[in-house]
């Protein structure tokens, strides 16, 4: 690791102490280690791409983000004889006004999607059942725990009531705008908990109580807050992590997510706790379930979608064979941008900082207008970079791993993974749960999209053939990068 680099939360050496354990991320790295060459696997059978128009239709559209495949199988596991119903409208959920103003209004949505007419029962019934939920990515996660945040708060008491957890800024920022709009209407207070630049920096000793009813922000400054005494817990009703399986993940966020949450138990041992991921491995969901049930000593009611349905339909998936690098950077600028200046955005996914560094500068070069993200920058031009590309004034964002997670912009419509995700610290395994999380970013909520992998040698075959094989897929193999036909919309 390099010295004096941000931690994967976004917090810098001039605003954060020392973190008692760094996640164990690529997007952290600055080198990459020359991992063993491995022989590849069986290779599939080759065909043709014939991609179907991926342009967005708004006018058939509906529920305005919210589109479930039709075929989604979500599995309820409930603790006890507590009766659930399901919520096909917004009304049945006995929200007020406000909030459903806001639904409606600022959100413009028209009916809860199928993750949400099951999981908001399960968080808005009392006696407030702890949750464990793994939903899609793009199906409407977010507002369930929003919604459910919102819905316990007390606008009259002015206090900490409801907390977020997220493992970036760029996702805790992301939140906390959806969830401004859709309680815009409640007069509920919000207050960001992420490590400030040096510029607005505050000694956490001049800081003032919090008083701001909603609170989310990155780990290492809630911890912070609530050990410095500044973010009170004892009036705590409602504790959330996003993307669970890496806050509670030991390469994660675990001991400062375990922190936090005991913290909360011992100022109030009625708050409820919602645990949202797209993915949960078996090792996670294991320690998930055995440290909720351990620390706020009571049983939680479970929701998962079957495992071979954890991709999404929408998303077409390529693999794209180069004979090297360059070749990978040829393929970018003369197919996939053609594609992606008809459809909308496009994401490129790089292993580490030097990788994102020499994608960027190649393009550039080549006269094209690209933004980069990645840990090591500081922290107001990551957030200039993201305002951007969510205004649309870029339209290619090449990134670390550090957008992998929960980034939501519905115009991205192409996702290029310039290198396979792979495990930090067994580089000839893929990460699973990364690619997963990847492809999410194409295709939100329903949209069709496609995701691009380009492999250069028998390493990234032998990567790619054990993803089709764990999500048991076959992805359409490109034959030759040169062949424009292959690329034809």
């Amino acid at each position: 690791m390099e010295g004096n680099h941000p931690a994967a939360d976004g917090s810098s050496a001039a605003t954060m102490e020392p973190k008692s354990l760094q996640s164990k991320s690529w997007a952290d790295v600055a080198d990459e280690p020359d991992p063993e060459q491995e022989q590849p696997g069986p290779s599939d059978e080759k065909s043709d791409v014939q991609l179907d128009s991926l342009a967005i239709d708004e006018s058939k559209r509906v529920n305005n983000n919210l589109t479930d495949p039709d075929d989604s199988r979500i599995e309820a596991v409930t603790s006890d004889d507590t009766p659930y119903t399901s919520a096909k409208r917004f009304e049945d959920l006995n929200l007020s006004p406000e909030l459903l103003k806001g639904l409606y209004i600022e959100m413009k949505f028209e009916r809860p999607s199928k993750i949400q007419t099951i999981s908001l029962p399960m968080i808005l019934t009392p006696p407030y059942k702890n949750l464990i939920a793994q939903a899609h990515n793009g199906s409407g996660k977010t507002t369930c725990f929003v919604l459910g945040m919102l819905s316990r708060v007390d606008p009259n008491l002015k206090a900490p009531q409801a907390l977020c957890i997220c493992p970036t800024r760029e996702l805790a920022i992301q939140n906390m705008e959806v969830l401004l709009k859709m309680g815009k209407y409640t007069g509920i207070t919000t207050e960001l908990a992420i490590p400030s630049d040096s510029a607005n920096y505050i000694p956490i000793q001049k800081r003032p109580p919090i008083t701001e009813q909603v609170i989310i922000g990155t780990p290492g400054t809630i911890s912070k807050w609530v050990v410095a005494r500044k973010l009170g817990v004892n009036q705590m009703k409602i504790l959330v992590f996003d993307e669970a399986d890496h806050m509670l993940a030991e390469s994660g966020f675990q001991d400062e997510s375990v922190k936090i949450m005991k913290a909360i138990q011992k100022g109030n041992s009625s708050c409820q706790v919602l645990l949202f991921s797209a993915t949960f491995d078996d090792a996670v969901q294991a320690f998930v379930s055995k440290i909720v049930k351990e620390i706020f000593v009571r049983d939680y009611n479970q929701m998962f979608v079957k495992k071979e349905e954890l991709s999404l339909e929408s998303v077409k998936q390529y693999k794209v064979q180069c004979p090297d690098e360059l070749s990978k950077i040829m393929v970018i600028k003369d197919k996939i941008f053609e594609i992606g200046e008809k459809v909308g955005q496009t994401i490129i996914f790089v292993r580490s900082r030097n990788s994102a560094s020499m994608l960027h500068q190649a393009l550039v070069k080549y006269g094209y207008e690209v933004t980069t993200i990645q840990g090591a920058l500081k922290q107001e031009d990551r957030d200039r970079i993201i305002k951007e590309f969510k205004e649309g004034l870029t339209q290619v964002l090449i990134s670390t791993d550090l957008l992998a997670r929960g980034f939501d912009q519905s115009q991205v419509n192409l996702v290029v993974n310039f290198n396979l995700p792979v495990r930090y610290d067994s580089p000839s395994e893929p990460d699973y749960e990364v690619y997963l999380h990847r492809v999410g970013r194409a295709g939100r909520f329903g949209r069709k999209g496609a995701v691009f992998n380009l492999l250069c040698d028998d390493r990234d075959n032998m990567i790619m053939d054990k993803i089709e094989q764990h999500f048991n897929a076959q992805i359409t193999e490109v034959t030759s990068f040169y062949s424009w036909a292959e690329f034809r919309l």
